[in-house]
């Protein structure tokens, strides 16, 4: 079995939810703390394995690029100030993996863009990790999932249930239980509406999907906002019996979500070397004035 080696992020949109942040800085490239959150998510990649990384942006994103590139006046500042440890983190950066850039030129949906990746993969099985998904954990999520593929040979999706009230903002996923946090997944729908729900599993931020996934969004039309889903093409794979769920450990934090932002920043702080033990001070205090 190929081994999957190469990951895609989407990561085009205009970040309307947090305007105007996002106006002039991609939303992928707020800090939490002290890095932006797409390097969180390509740091996810590469310790589950990956060393080709795709990200598909737009135009207006050329910050992400250049986050990932080298920065020599920068690099001699920093040796010249005696900065090393700055210094070997910049440079560290830019040699996480092999990672190339391609614009969505028409932001026409997941689905497309995913579409776009189609020379890069190639014949391929590949991770796909949401930009506006960061997620945190010891075990790396993407690698969980390629465990899983690994092990069984299918499509797999990252899984969690959504609280009620939510769902209809999500996918809802038609799961049986396999063993332990697996799941044959065989339906799903797209921000189902009342009563439409098949559960409260949602796709939450990663899959790892064999090249059969392109086939079916070439031929796929307009779904759910007018846009190509790429939960239509993963519903044609589920229904034919190829698609697992995992239930994967971590948590999860949507950097397209104001209050996601402020929780991602908040307990980061509060796990980060430099910052934990004075915010952990800050906010003690802070809570005694509320």
């Amino acid at each position: 079995m190929t081994k999957v080696k190469k990951a895609v992020i989407p990561a085009a949109g205009f970040g309307t939810r947090v305007l105007p942040a996002s106006k002039a800085v991609p939303k992928e490239m707020l800090p939490i703390v002290d890095k932006p959150a797409i390097q969180y998510i390509v740091e996810e990649a590469v310790a589950s394995g990956i060393e080709d990384i795709l990200i598909i942006t737009d135009r207006g994103k050329e910050a992400m690029e250049n986050h990932f590139d080298r920065a020599p006046e920068l690099e001699e500042k920093l040796l010249k100030s005696g900065k090393r440890e700055l210094y070997d983190e910049v440079v560290r950066i830019a040699d996480l993996a092999n990672i190339t850039f391609i614009r969505q030129k028409e932001i026409k949906g997941l689905g497309h863009a995913i579409f776009r990746a189609r020379s890069f993969v190639g014949n391929e099985p590949f991770a796909v990790l949401f930009g506006d998904d960061v997620i945190m954990g010891d075990d790396p999520v993407c690698g969980q999932l390629i465990r899983a593929y690994e092990q069984e040979g299918l499509n797999v999706l990252g899984i969690k249930e959504v609280p009620k009230a939510d769902i209809s903002k999500y996918s809802s996923l038609d799961v049986t239980p396999v063993r332990d946090n697996l799941y044959r997944v065989t339906d799903m729908v797209e921000k189902p509406a009342p009563g439409q729900e098949k559960s409260l599993f949602s796709i939450l931020g990663r899959c790892v999907l064999t090249p059969d996934v392109f086939a079916i969004l070439e031929n796929l039309g307009p779904g759910a906002g007018g846009e190509i889903q790429l939960t239509d093409a993963l519903k044609v794979l589920a229904r034919k019996g190829k698609m697992l769920g995992v239930d994967f450990v971590g948590k999860r934090y949507d950097m397209g979500n104001k209050l996601g932002i402020l929780s991602a920043i908040c307990e980061t702080a509060l796990r980060h070397p430099e910052t934990a033990q004075e915010f952990r001070v800050y906010l003690k205090d802070l809570v005694k004035s509320l």
